[in-house]
């Protein structure tokens, strides 16, 4: 008998319902959003388009829309997730000069990329916030990494 192997967000979180839904896309974002954000318990969950030039949110669960809803891809937690084409932890924002302002109560941001099934490149990220500092570990990580490669289908062209 084989064993299925599961990843951390298989266990947690699945987005087949809404992945294979009738909604719009955008609708499909905010109910991403929203599922990750209560999954864990997250405060703020924002899902973000990457584009040639910028970074774009594209849908947000939690306290209110962010405060930036553009920005150049080279800038913020969202554009060093970009540049290193990896997660990123800051565990106090106060103690890093790439933090744009989102609200005015964070304390901790991960950032996590979403790469194109097809081709290695990154089409979005999942931004995470938290009024807490040291909210964030490596569990974090897994879970938004696995997520993300869920929900990365949302970026092909016939979605």
């Amino acid at each position: 008998m084989r064993t299925k192997k599961f990843s951390a967000c298989d266990m947690e979180t699945s987005f087949s319902e809404i992945l294979n839904s009738n909604q719009s896309r955008e609708e499909k974002l905010k109910q991403v959003a929203e599922k990750i954000r209560k999954t864990k318990g997250y405060s703020w969950v924002g899902i973000y388009d990457v584009g040639d030039q910028e970074i774009t949110n594209l849908a947000w669960a939690g306290r209110s829309e962010p405060v930036i809803h553009s920005f150049p891809k080279d800038k913020g937690l969202n554009g060093r997730a970009v540049m290193k084409k990896q997660s990123v932890i800051v565990n106090d924002i106060d103690k890093d000069e790439d933090y744009l302002l989102t609200f005015t109560d964070t304390q901790s941001e991960i950032v996590s990329p979403i790469f194109d099934a097809s081709e290695p490149r990154i089409v979005g990220t999942i931004d995470v916030e938290s009024e807490t500092e040291n909210a964030f570990t490596n569990g974090d990580v897994v879970f938004l990494e696995d997520c993300a490669k869920q929900i990365s289908q949302l970026w092909e062209k016939n979605v």
